[in-house]
């Protein structure tokens, strides 16, 4: 779906949270990505399809099949690297890749041409769904159907910003950062803690009981499918603001340094809830860096923890087998703000 005909991103009534922490990840990729659970028909597959919309042009190396980014001369493929000298710049815009449920490794990662290695001499890869997602957006619906080493193979590279393919002692490399987006509905099953705790955001999202607020979720649907342009056209100054806040945001978000405040909130907040190991902390910090900058600030307060901590803390609590991961963020809250009036 072009970009013309895409849900307008400002027109998605309501799932602030959702529309919050994908707009967050889309600022500071570093952050994670996100993970958005939620009964279907609650316009996860829309809102990150529509998020595309959102994101200039990117300049890139000119046929390059892994998309790699111009000026990042130390990140380059190797077939760019051994074309330095020749290869030219041209601009493309900002997709969203999905990756089916069936997918291998094979597909996924890319494969490597072992008889072309052997009979040449020289290494030839054929790109995966990694290579495509570097410079986007990754979408995964159903994330919790895929399989475990899939997922796996998500994360790391996700993490690592690049994709390593080894086949039969002979190993390539291409960079892949991308923004990693998960859905999936809980009652068809859930990821593994590990996996769960690896995404830096997420968020629960259920349908509108709102009877004013889900008949425009209705009626704005219906104008869509009747004029997708007209309906388009009617959002493009609000996604035009979003996107221009999104872009100073970047640029804001590069020169905050956190204060001792900050990481303390961070700290003190994953201390109470019992959460196991540091991810949570960096993620919060990064998180309320990123909201600050989003707000137009340069600075940012354990007030910016509080705030995110509803996107940073729920997947990674404790809990028994037969609880679910619901927080209660009003008596976290509370908690959180007597805590920051102490520092």
């Amino acid at each position: 779906m072009s970009r013309m005909t895409t849900y307008p991103f400002a027109a998605i009534v309501g799932q602030e949270e959702m529309k919050e922490g994908l707009i967050l990840n889309t600022i500071n990729p570093s952050i994670g990505g996100i993970l958005i659970r939620g009964e279907k028909g609650t316009a996860k597959s829309t809102a990150v399809r529509a998020l595309a919309s959102l994101l200039p042009d990117r300049e890139v190396v000119k046929g390059c099949p892994c998309g790699c980014r111009w000026g990042a001369w130390d990140d380059l493929c190797p077939d760019c690297q051994s074309m330095r000298d020749s290869i030219e710049m041209e601009t493309q815009p900002m997709r969203v890749v999905e990756l089916p449920l069936s997918s291998t490794e094979d597909r996924v990662a890319g494969t490597l041409d072992i008889e072309h290695a052997i009979t040449t001499g020289r290494k030839r890869f054929e790109p995966g769904v990694l290579a495509k997602a570097n410079g986007n957006i990754l979408y995964v619906d159903e994330i919790n159907l895929l399989d475990d080493h899939i997922v796996d193979l998500l994360l790391d590279s996700a993490a690592m910003g690049r994709n390593f393919i080894e086949r039969e002692g002979i190993s390539y490399s291409h960079p892949a950062r991308f923004i990693l987006v998960g859905t999936m509905n809980p009652e068809e099953g859930d990821l593994r803690p590990q996996l769960l705790d690896r995404f830096g955001l997420m968020v629960d999202i259920r349908g509108e009981y709102d009877e004013r607020l889900r008949s425009e979720i209705i009626r704005r649907r219906l104008a869509f499918e009747r004029d997708p342009e007209g309906f388009c056209s009617l959002y493009e100054g609000d996604n035009v603001s979003i996107r221009d806040n999104i872009l100073a945001a970047r640029d804001i978000v590069r020169d905050i340094e956190p204060d001792d405040r900050v990481l303390d909130m961070a700290v003190k907040v994953s201390i109470h809830l019992g959460v196991d190991g540091h991810r949570a902390d960096l993620t919060m910090v990064k998180a309320a860096c990123t909201y600050a900058a989003y707000t137009g600030r340069e600075e940012a307060t354990p007030e910016d923890v509080i705030h995110v901590s509803k996107l940073v803390l729920p997947h990674r609590m404790r809990r028994n087998p037969f609880q679910d991961s619901t927080l209660d963020t009003g008596e976290l809250e509370r908690w959180m703000r007597a805590t920051a009036e102490t520092l």
